[in-house]
């Protein structure tokens, strides 16, 4: 999977590349990501990437010149995925993460300001994601998680890819409660059934808790679970 990002501060994605599952999936090969700085792209000596929209609105807006570049510098695929980070997209979610995952080829546009000018969307975004409803500084954020979520779910990024299925979200349902040695600590125990070694036990402990959770902090998640395992 090879992610590039165009970005007017690439830097703030720079150092997580370097560390935890990031880094272990690009020295593996599992990823590559490649960081643009849209100013390399611009057409004047100033390295112009933004002027103020027509209509007399407040703000700026990016130009589509830079951003028309930084995407025809790049070896486009039949397959590639062209995302715009903005608020106005769609919902970020474990199923979009693993969707992307399956493609070889995504360019991140990092949105700022107003956003783009209109004619990037129409010619070059194939996906317009957000991943909440409140307002950044710019789209490097969104980018940076994007790419995590997408990069952990890639086959051996995790080392233990039956871990990255039963996170939160990977069955519609948050995740259950984690326990670690010691067993009892200032008179809090373990639950008994984590240590009686019975397994089916202990998945249906897991299971009933991710539920009382999720129903107790996303009743939405787990109208949606029920609904899908009555269709099931």
């Amino acid at each position: 999977m090879k992610i590039d990002v165009i970005a007017i501060f690439p830097e703030i994605l720079e150092m997580a590349l370097h560390v935890g599952i990031l880094k272990r999936a690009i020295d593996r090969g599992l990823l590559e990501v490649c960081l643009h700085n849209l100013r390399d792209f611009a057409e004047d000596n100033r390295r112009t990437i933004d002027d103020y929209p027509y209509g007399g609105e407040s703000g700026m807006v990016l130009k589509p010149e830079p951003i028309f570049a930084a995407v025809r510098s790049l070896e486009l695929k039949e397959t590639t995925r062209v995302v715009f980070l903005t608020p106005q997209g769609k919902p970020f979610n474990q199923k979009m993460a693993e969707r992307f995952s399956l493609g070889t080829h995504l360019i991140l546009i990092c949105g700022r300001y107003k956003g783009v000018d209109e004619r990037v969307r129409e010619k070059l975004i194939t996906d317009e994601v957000s991943i909440g409803d409140y307002v950044l500084s710019g789209g490097e954020v969104p980018a940076l998680v994007l790419i995590d979520a997408v990069g952990r779910v890639l086959p051996s990024a995790l080392g233990d890819y039956e871990s990255a299925q039963n996170d939160s979200f990977s069955r519609e349902l948050l995740d259950h409660p984690h326990y670690t040695r010691p067993a009892e600590f200032e008179g809090m125990r373990v639950p008994d059934v984590l240590l009686s070694g019975h397994h089916q036990k202990i998945m249906d402990w897991r299971r009933n808790r991710s539920m009382e959770k999720t129903a107790e902090q996303r009743p939405d998640l787990l109208r949606k679970f029920k609904n899908n395992e009555v269709l099931d």
